[in-house]
């Protein structure tokens, strides 16, 4: 998750009007508890997820020491959040997850007074995330992109020969016509039940977060016939594909995108791309959250209102190719992040993907035990 809509498309289709507010400053310090509070944070994200001085930049505005660790999936986090006495402050679940945690009182009720840059977020985003965290209470969105098929262009046509591109982009990890060549140079999977079984589902037709078990079922036998191609089950997907071990990916677009970066930067000469299915990627939303039994609740609230300053938000998608919620932030998006297709969708390929949806404990049981049949060959 080593992770984690065209700018004008993208607002005119989901996002508000993309102006810039003027942020307030940091409310958590002018509190008499949060005064009382001790000058520490623990933030608990996924892996590569961050701007560089975004940790630095906060410790010094605000003389919060920042402890940060981070997680593979959203299963780890889950198995944390359940354990209890986590001690984190700040966790960054997706929201497939989300609303049955908030359900179960495992994350605690935004202090809103504390977060004047909330204004700064999109009505649209939020909209749809009122779905998964009724009236906003609990979340504030970090980042979001869709998951899809990524590859390393070279070493494709290479191993593809005379067999074209498929029009579908997921045909290149989930068809054996294309899989069974592409194994030569590599097909990586990211190792989540809930990253794999929805895109599986959608490439056969049925509702991506599915409540059947049936389904599941049917989407696992599909799974099955690839299941000998597939050479890792990667939790370092970016370097996978960036160092060469693998040149298919199913991952998120983010990451593929920081796998590009990182090529470049190391002058590896591999041209690597976030594709985009012609039946659609699977949008995803990672989102701020402060687990119920935080130690430092205000601390947690400084570094969400923080994070909400335009100039910090676009940072990180500048860095990462990752947009955020923050429409006050897109004017500082550089021209070549901002029209990527592939981190800010243009309007066709917006419509064609699947929005995230929350799945039940009982579908994440059958979607795991599905997974996890299909990894071990079975």
């Amino acid at each position: 998750m080593t992770k984690r809509f065209l700018l004008v498309a993208l607002c005119a289709l989901t996002l508000a009007a993309c102006g810039k507010k003027q942020e307030a400053p940091a409310a958590a310090a002018t509190t008499p508890t949060a005064q009382a509070e001790e000058k520490v944070l623990n933030i608990y994200n996924w892996p590569d997820y961050i701007a560089q001085d975004m940790v630095a930049n906060f410790e010094k505005e605000s003389g919060i020491k920042v402890n940060y660790q981070t997680f593979e999936n959203n299963e780890a986090l889950q198995a944390k959040l359940i354990a209890g006495n986590s001690g984190y402050d700040i966790v960054v679940p997706g929201a497939v997850f989300a609303k049955s945690q908030i359900e179960a009182g495992l994350l605690r009720p935004l202090d809103k007074a504390q977060i004047p840059n909330l204004s700064n977020l999109d009505p649209a985003i939020m909209a749809k995330l009122d779905k998964v965290d009724p009236g906003n209470g609990h979340l504030v969105p970090w980042a979001w992109s869709f998951t899809t098929v990524g590859i390393n262009k070279a070493k494709v046509a290479k191993a593809l020969g005379n067999t074209a591109m498929p029009e579908n982009a997921w045909d290149l990890v989930f068809n054996p016509s294309y899989t069974s060549k592409l194994k030569s140079c590599g097909i990586a999977f990211l190792d989540s039940p809930t990253e794999v079984m929805p895109p599986a589902l959608h490439y056969i037709g049925k509702e991506a977060y599915s409540d059947n078990a049936a389904d599941h079922k049917a989407a696992g036998e599909m799974l099955a016939k690839v299941r000998k191609d597939v050479r890792l089950f990667s939790s370092t997907l970016i370097d996978d594909l960036a160092g060469g071990k693998a040149c298919v990916v199913l991952g998120w677009a983010g990451d593929i995108n920081i796998a590009r970066s990182r090529a470049i930067e190391n002058k590896s000469g591999a041209e690597i791309e976030a594709l985009l299915p012609s039946t659609g990627g699977l949008l995803f939303f990672d989102n701020l959250a402060v687990p119920k039994d935080a130690k430092h609740p205000n601390n947690a609230m400084a570094f969400i209102n923080y994070f909400l300053k335009p100039e910090v938000s676009a940072a990180l998608t500048n860095e990462l190719s990752y947009p955020t919620a923050n429409k006050a932030s897109v004017a500082q998006v550089t021209p070549e992040v901002g029209q990527n297709k592939s981190v800010f969708l243009d309007e066709a390929a917006l419509k064609l993907a699947v929005s995230p949806s929350s799945l039940s404990n009982a579908s994440r049981e059958s979607l795991t035990s599905v997974y996890t049949g299909f990894k071990q060959g079975k």
